[in-house]
């Protein structure tokens, strides 16, 4: 990996030390609509348990716990630097028992199976060391009928090419692309 991918990588894909906890609070503003819209494509009812995936800073969590009618709300990070983040943005809602923020990765996420009805990644995926086993993994902690929600801005690097394929290959249904002005989403659910 050159220098210039590794500042990127250690500022915004797995953020750590100081860049890692500024590129925290940059991705903060940069997601905070995506986080939004695809929270809301979720459509989060009172009795659901959500999931996000790379939860970075903390803002979709903080929308979750702020915004819907959620009952419980968790998330996995990758990197210390932003489960501290998280956990400060956060803070009321995990003291009241309303969230919960580990630290942990997509490819072995630390909740039993069938433990949540909504899960959601925003610009997490390219980052992933292996995306389908990553997806595969989310879907052994989602309940039947529950539904997938990948978020990706321009920001992220990745297109809208193949992000179905790789749902579909991890065993998820009624795949789709769906577009903002800037941002895509692709909602799926586990059958």
């Amino acid at each position: 990996m050159g220098v210039a991918a590794s500042i990127f990588m250690n500022t915004f894909g797995r953020p750590r030390g100081v860049l890692g906890r500024l590129g925290g609070f940059l991705m903060a503003r940069m997601n905070e609509s995506c986080a939004a819209w695809v929270i809301g494509l979720l459509d989060i009812q009172p009795h659901d348990r959500v999931l996000e995936v790379g939860f970075g800073p903390g803002v979709a969590i903080q929308l979750l716990t702020r915004s819907t009618p959620a009952k419980y709300v968790a998330g996995v990070d990758f990197t210390r630097e932003m489960v501290e983040q998280a956990t400060t943005r956060n803070v009321k809602a995990i003291e009241s028992g309303g969230a919960e923020l580990r630290h942990g990765s997509v490819e072995n996420l630390p909740f039993e199976d069938h433990a949540f009805d909504k899960a959601l990644a925003i610009n997490s995926i390219p980052v992933w060391p292996d995306a389908v086993a990553g997806l595969r993994e989310m879907r052994r902690v989602m309940k039947a009928g529950g539904k997938i929600a990948l978020g990706l801005t321009p920001y992220s690097g990745r297109s809208k090419d193949g992000v179905c394929e790789l749902l579909t290959t991890a065993d998820f249904a009624n795949t789709r692309v769906v577009e903002s002005e800037r941002e895509f989403c692709t909602p799926a659910s586990k059958p």
